[in-house]
């Protein structure tokens, strides 16, 4: 029995859902954002809720169940709220930098890595070493901060990089003299 998949989803105020067989549209203040439901589920909306039934009790039912109703839920959230991904740049001479609607990165390359802006994803650069990816879809948004966290990753000695806000690193020791 699916726990998430069975709790209602409620619209806010604002918030304009359309089920158009699969598929299902939902139109906020921040934007729009549209998804294919699979076959197995089924998506019913009685006034300002949300509710996602599945036909049988497969293996793949279930889990496409509860799968389903958080990709719906964080849908409504997105067009209300809107997600974002804190990154936080560690090592001497890194910096970032907005170019346009772009991401201009200074990773200690003997080039600048441009990180190009996709559609929907706004970057934010509150000092040089923090760059905040905000975006209506919680799924780019995560992609895009992994690969920009990809381009450095920290590397477990000094720990230098591109890293997560609050994400811990583990620290290597290093190499000891010959005695």
């Amino acid at each position: 029995m699916s726990r998430i998949g069975n709790s209602p989803i409620t619209v806010p105020a604002g918030v304009d859902v359309s089920i158009a067989g699969a598929d299902i549209t939902v139109k906020g203040p921040k934007g729009s954002l549209h998804r294919s439901i699979p076959v197995e589920i089924t998506v019913t909306q009685d006034g300002s809720t949300i509710t996602l039934a599945r036909a049988g009790d497969s293996r793949i039912e279930r889990s496409l169940h509860g799968l389903m109703r958080t990709l719906v839920n964080n849908m409504v959230l997105g067009v209300t709220v809107g997600f974002s991904k804190e990154l936080e740049i560690v090592g001497v001479g890194y910096r970032a930098e907005a170019q346009g609607k772009n991401l201009r990165l200074a990773l200690g390359f003997s080039h600048p890595v441009i990180v190009p802006a996709p559609a929907g994803i706004s970057f934010d650069i509150p000092a040089q070493t923090k760059v905040i990816v905000k975006g209506i879809d919680k799924e780019l948004v995560g992609q895009v901060a992994a690969d920009i966290r990809s381009i450095r990753k920290p590397e477990p000695y000094k720990g230098k990089g591109v890293r997560y806000l609050n994400e811990r690193v583990v620290r290597k020791a290093g190499k000891t003299g010959k005695k």
